[in-house]
């Protein structure tokens, strides 16, 4: 059997920025004893107007549950005060679904036999019109991780198109060097997200068995190299069931908080996924991620981080979206297709994972207004 490449080594090509932020972010996880907390430490960081580290550990802990109720009432004061009522709106498009990592409980990896496809520049414009004309103002951009059939100048020219219909386009794909993301900002790229999947190395290690996203440490470093390539915001996620929840919070939230003291300039963002049924596997589900744990979640990254962005995904039911937008959450997506080509009627690829909210434009903007919040297509003016 052919050995498996060391998960902790970069490979060729792979830029090293030498950064300390890792080995900060996984030292403290594995300090975080959240069995040691107590409710009188929750109360302590509930009283606190700004939390630190010690605090958002003990709001993620077992004896902050009995306060979620409280927590939940001051998550709303601290995102009514720094972002008003605004609720941003946005859709994912997926314009390539091949990809090269072996990471098991993903639809798209290498080894699942899945429909693969990925659109030209035609198809992608044909689909941006189609996005654009619900009237949303924003879309990120998703692909499989393969460098091969997704190369950067691909990405870019999606970029370029995404340009003359959106006045912000994000990216979810696969990680990058520095240069690479000179070249997506100047293509058009606002915004990277890149989901850690779990901040525990050897757990890490035994997730994704082939391909460029089992180097750990160059995926951690994502964020840093897109901020030093110009890009002006970053988003974190761990995979919430991959592995031990609270730790993966507490990590994904460290790996925020530190980042953000290093460039104070850079525009912050959560994604707060759970793990969800993927085509030839229906029972990959969040092991002991419920409802009250991602409420806890969610609204700790809050408190701990108020500036912050907050997006929920249509992974969840349309009852715990409508009630965490009033909440925490301050983005939510709409009109959500998750295969490949799907949004202009021509389906041509499978789907990463099952949605559950599956609701048009049309319907997320007036439940939103139903709620006495305001929809916000884009906060951003160019001149």
């Amino acid at each position: 059997m052919k050995e498996r490449i060391d998960h902790m080594t970069y490979l060729p090509g792979m830029e090293d920025i030498g950064s300390e932020l890792m080995d900060q972010v996984l030292s403290a996880a594995e300090a975080f004893d959240y069995e040691a907390f107590t409710g009188a430490d929750v109360r302590r960081a509930l009283d606190k107007a700004a939390l630190k580290p010690e605090d958002f550990a003990a709001l993620l802990s077992p004896a902050a549950m009995p306060y979620l109720e409280e927590m939940a009432k001051r998550a709303q004061l601290e995102t009514r005060r720094h972002f008003g009522n605004s609720i941003n709106l946005f859709t994912p498009l997926y314009i390539a679904n091949y990809c090269e990592n072996y990471c098991i409980y993903c639809g798209f990896n290498c080894r699942n036999k899945i429909h693969r496809a990925r659109l030209n520049a035609k198809e992608i414009e044909r689909e941006m019109q189609t996005i654009a004309a619900t009237g949303l103002e924003e879309i990120l951009l998703l692909t499989g991780e393969s460098p091969k059939m997704s190369n950067v100048e691909y990405i870019g020219e999606a970029c370029k198109i995404a340009r003359k219909y959106f006045k912000v386009v994000g990216l979810e794909v696969y990680p990058m060097n520095t240069a690479d993301y000179t070249y997506l900002h100047d293509c058009g790229a606002d915004f990277v997200t890149v989901f850690q999947e779990t901040y525990n190395p050897d757990k890490y290690e035994t997730l994704h068995l082939a391909g460029h996203k089992r180097i750990f440490p160059y995926r951690f470093n994502t964020q840093e190299r897109a901020i030093r390539g110009g890009i002006r915001g970053v988003g974190f996620a761990a995979l919430l069931g991959l592995d031990d929840f609270r730790r993966d919070a507490f990590a994904t939230g460290m790996h925020a908080y530190l980042l953000q003291r290093k460039y104070p300039h850079a525009e912050i963002a959560f994604s707060c996924p759970r793990l969800r049924p993927i085509i030839n596997n229906d029972k990959i589900n969040p092991k002991d991620v419920h409802e009250p744990q991602l409420l806890q979640i969610i609204t700790a990254y809050r408190l701990f981080m108020p500036f912050a962005s907050i997006t929920i995904s249509s992974r969840e039911c349309a009852r715990f979206r409508d009630n965490i937008i009033k909440i925490a959450a301050t983005k939510i997506s709409a009109g959500v297709d998750v295969g490949i080509g799907g949004h202009s009627g021509d389906a041509q690829g499978d789907e990463q994972f099952e949605i559950d909210d599956a609701r048009t434009v049309d319907e997320i903007y007036s439940m939103i207004l139903s709620e006495n919040l305001q929809p916000v297509m884009s906060e951003y003016i160019y001149v």
